[in-house]
Formats: C-alpha cells, structure tokens, sequence
C-alpha cells in the first residue's frame, strides 16, 4: 500500500500535463489502440495543456498584478489574500486527505457507474485535487479522518451527478460531444445559472437582450471580433489599474492573444482526446446496452470559448467591486481574478453564450463565493499551518474550493455550526442543484423520448 502512495504521489507531482497523457495511453492501450496511435493521443493532450499552461500563465502573470494594483487604487481595506487555485491546490495534495483522494473518487465513480448513478467515467485525476481540499477541510474542523473520507466521497459524488447534468451543455454551446465537465468551480456554481435563464425568459423585454462577441461582430463589423473585445477589455483593465497607458495597452495586446491563443490549445486537446473517448463510449455501450458514456475531463477545456474568455475579462474588476460590497468581507480577491473565467464558464453555456445573463447570474456566484470563502479563513488557515505553506501571512484563503458550498455545508453541518448563513446557502445551493438537475433531465428525456411518448414525458 505504502508503495502504491508513492507511485501516486509521483505522478500526481508531475502535474496535469504528464499526469493526464499518461493516464490516456493506459486507457488507449487497454482499448487496444495499438502504441503509435496510444502515444500520439497521450502526447497531443500532453501538449494541449502545455499550451494552457502557458495561456493561463500568461492570463496570472498579466492580469494578477493588474489586479492587485486596482484594489491597492481603490484602497478597499481587505486584509485575507486569496490565494487562489495554483497556492490551494498543494495544500490539497499534501494534506492527510491528498493522496487517499484519488482512490476514494475512482471507488465513488466505479460505484456510481455500476449502479447507473452516472455516466461519467472521469480520467481528470489532478482535479481530484477539488475533493481532496474538501475532505482535508472537514477533517480539520471535525478532527476525524473518517468524517475528511466522507467529505471526498460526498464531494467525487455531487461532481459526477453535476457531469450527467450539463451534458447538453458540453455537446451542443461548448461542442464537446461526449465530454463531461465535472469538476470545479464551474461545474458547481453553475447550478445557479439555470434557473435565473428560464427567470429572464418570462420577463417581456429583457428575455429579447443577447450580448455575445457573434452579435457585437454582425453589429461592429472587425470591431466586434474576439481579438478586438478583448484587446479593448485588457486596455480597460489596465487603465483601472492606474497603469501608463503604454502599459495598458500592452495588457490589452495580451488580453487579445488569449482570446486567440486559448480556443486553439483546447481544440489541440480534442484532437486527441476524441478517437479515445470514442472508443472508450464504444466499448462500454457494446456491454452496457442503453446508456451514453461521457469522459469527465478539466474544465480548461470551457475557457477555449470566446463568451467565456470575455465574461473572464469583464468580472476581473467585477468581482473586486463585489468583494467591496460584501459586509464584513475580508477576502481580497487575487490569485483566482486571472482565471476568473472557470467560476463563470458553465453559466455561459447554460446562457447560450449571452454575456448580459452571465452578468446576473456571474454575479451571483462572486457573491456567493466571496461570502462563502470569507467563512472559511480559519480552517483554510490551519490547512495552510499544518502543510507548511502559510507563509509571511498571518491568514488566507481562496475563492476556489474555500469558496465552495460542497465544502462549506459539509465542513460547518458536520460540526453542527447551523447559522443562518449556512441555512441560507443550503437553501439557494440545494433549489439551484435540484431546478438544474430537473430542467436538464426533463429536456434529455425529451429528447430520447419516441414521438408517442412525448406527452408522458412532459
């Protein structure tokens, strides 16, 4: 067992861009894709994510200061960094929780499959990384491993049922046919987009607003295209910023070449994920008869989408006027601003790409997990002195996983810390899972559904 960990520890240390390929040339292998068409795949996805990783790279390095100048203009007084995804995701991995992590999902998600729970068979390993952070939350605030156990599974369960979930979603706005994005901010905070579109579709008026980069470029002509959107946004970011506005043009001209840059990397990922998803889904619907598989994979693969790239970009100073507004708020949003975009990204594809919608609904979900993070500053503090990262900072945080309601509900309801806060979030997390879980499923039933047995489905 020991060696075992430390094999998984390995791999998991050489990140998602070798992680990932090589967990793809062991499923394409055992799908008998012979070696040469078993490496391409496994190296093409490899140097799809190093794109991303150089895009995303270039989005923190940009964006980041950028961001952090405009709070420090704005003197909003917020003490508590958010240290976002990059300084969270190491606390995860090496926590208590880091490494059982990643059997205990495999375990949830073989389960789930055999029962017919879901249709998601997950390969995305190093996203685990969400659920581990989970667990290890829990267990500090219990101080039971068992109950930290409990909190992965929970977690691995909630992102399996959400990867069935937006499965129409995936295949017909973000064009990933028999892909699932089950993991991550953008899978569940997602829920709260649903029923705020079918909201806006019954108010005469707004539900005939659409902003989208499509409908700026048929209206602005070259102006309007996604190179031009968020050349303009980067300029604007910068200038909010205070920089010179030589700088700020320089972030402009960055901003652009992610919205060019980003769609590219992702399709290089498809190109070699699809021939092995393929015939994964071909395989296990040839033994089990009447169900459509999915392969849940990172949700990178959201951010090659234009709207997305553009919503990233307009809730960089959004979010940080948001944490402003939030009573008794201390968590100054940071290293999560440059990849905003994961938090909103499934909010865009249940908006059909509508950028005006995405601005409630965005907000929501800011609100929600600035909120939500500012409650968990204590635990994720400790997670940080117990790993040995915490640093020259007396307390952190982050909007992605300590912002998470999964995380929240289950780390404050298994201590028995019932306040009218969680009682809140429970409420408006649990109607948005269910009216997200209904709407979808009636639709695919629809769907599916023979002519004669439309009515009965309805």
């Amino acid at each position: 067992m020991h060696v075992l960990l430390n094999v998984i520890q390995y791999i998991v240390d050489l990140g998602p861009s070798v992680m990932l390929p090589l967990i793809i040339l062991i499923i394409a292998l055992a799908l008998r894709q012979g070696i040469g068409k078993s490496v391409m795949s496994g190296l093409t996805i490899g140097v799809g994510f190093v794109g991303i990783g150089l895009v995303v790279g270039l989005l923190t390095k940009s964006l980041g200061p950028a961001a952090q100048a405009m709070a420090e203009r704005f003197n909003l007084g917020l003490t508590v960094v958010d240290l976002g995804w990059p300084g969270t995701a190491p606390m995860a991995w090496a926590s208590p929780m880091g490494l059982i992590a990643i059997p205990v999902a495999i375990v949830v998600n073989i389960v789930m499959l055999v029962v017919r729970a879901t249709r998601v068979v997950n390969v995305d390993i190093w996203n685990i990384w969400h659920m581990a952070f989970t667990g290890a939350i829990v267990q500090i605030a219990t101080g039971s491993f068992w109950w930290g156990i409990v909190g992965v599974a929970v977690h691995a369960a909630i992102a399996y049922k959400l990867g069935d979930m937006y499965g129409q979603v995936t295949d017909e706005f973000f064009d990933l046919e028999g892909v699932a994005i089950p993991h991550g901010t953008s899978a569940y905070m997602g829920v709260f987009a649903a029923p705020i579109d079918d909201l806006f579709d019954r108010i005469p008026g707004i539900r005939r607003i659409t902003l989208n980069t499509d409908k700026l470029e048929s209206r602005l002509g070259v102006l309007g295209q996604p190179l031009i959107v968020g050349s303009i946004l980067g300029v604007a970011i910068g200038l909010l910023a205070g920089y010179p506005f030589g700088k700020a043009l320089q972030l402009g001209v960055e901003m652009g070449g992610v919205m060019i840059l980003m769609p590219m990397v992702v399709k290089l990922i498809m190109q070699g994920l699809m021939p092995i998803a393929e015939a994964a889904r071909q395989m296990l619907q040839k033994r089990f008869k009447g169900s459509t598989y999915r392969i849940g994979l990172d949700p990178a693969l959201l951010l090659g989408n234009p709207q997305v790239i553009s919503a990233s970009l307009i809730f960089v100073p959004l979010t940080v006027l948001i944490a402003a507004l939030i009573p008794g708020n201390r968590v100054l949003p940071f290293g999560d601003l440059a990849t905003i975009g994961f938090f909103v990204a499934m909010a865009v594809g249940v908006h059909k790409g509508n950028i005006f919608r995405t601005l409630f609904s965005g907000s929501l979900i800011m609100a929600i997990t600035i909120w939500i993070s500012n409650q968990m500053v204590e635990l994720q503090t400790q997670l940080a002195q117990n790993t040995g990262m915490l640093g020259n900072v007396s307390q952190v945080s982050s909007l992605d996983q300590a912002g998470s309601p999964i995380t929240y509900l289950l780390a404050k309801g298994a201590t028995g810390q019932l306040s009218l806060g969680w009682f809140v979030i429970l409420a408006l997390w649990g109607a948005g899972f269910t009216y997200t879980f209904i709407k979808y499923r009636r639709r695919t039933l629809y769907i599916a559904a023979p002519e004669a047995d439309l009515a009965a489905v309805d």
